[in-house]
């Protein structure tokens, strides 16, 4: 496949009525799966007065070196743009590599004539601790009684 052809669907809806809609299914049933197993959230009663925030899924095909179709992934997203600092949140922090660590790990790599593994930690932002309760709505597809308590 072209990777220049291949377009990702913007929408929930997009994706279950395209031609890879049972793709799409198991890669959102994957990373909720994958939230459970971490336990990211407990679904709960929506306390009055509480303003949850929404989410959305983001689609990614992820292709091979070759431009062949390597798998479906589906992230699902708090709209965190929804908060508002000092009610909701009093900080954001989202930790990054800076190109300067990834070349001293390089010249380490280099001087000590040593061997390098990438990995991909699919799951490294489920790691973070809140001090606080943040409440979402369901995600779209996926809406039982109650509301994820992140």
């Amino acid at each position: 496949m072209d990777p220049g052809k291949l377009n990702d669907h913007i929408s929930y809806n997009e994706a279950i009525s395209s031609d890879q809609s049972s793709e799409w299914n198991k890669a959102m049933i994957d990373e909720l799966e994958s939230m459970k197993k971490n336990d990211v959230w407990d679904l709960v009663e929506l306390p009055n007065g509480v303003k949850p925030v929404g989410c959305k899924w983001v689609f990614k095909t992820k292709l091979d070196p070759n431009g062949n179709v390597e798998r479906y992934k589906a992230r699902l997203v708090a709209k965190g743009y929804t908060q508002k600092e000092g009610i909701d949140y009093q900080e954001t922090f989202s930790p990054v590599s800076r190109k300067d660590s990834l070349r001293i790990v390089m010249a380490l790599v280099a001087h000590f004539d040593l061997e390098l593994h990438q990995m991909d930690v699919k799951t490294a932002f489920l790691n973070g601790d809140l001090d606080e309760d943040v409440y979402m709505k369901q995600p779209e597809g996926f809406k039982p009684e109650v509301v994820p308590q992140v």
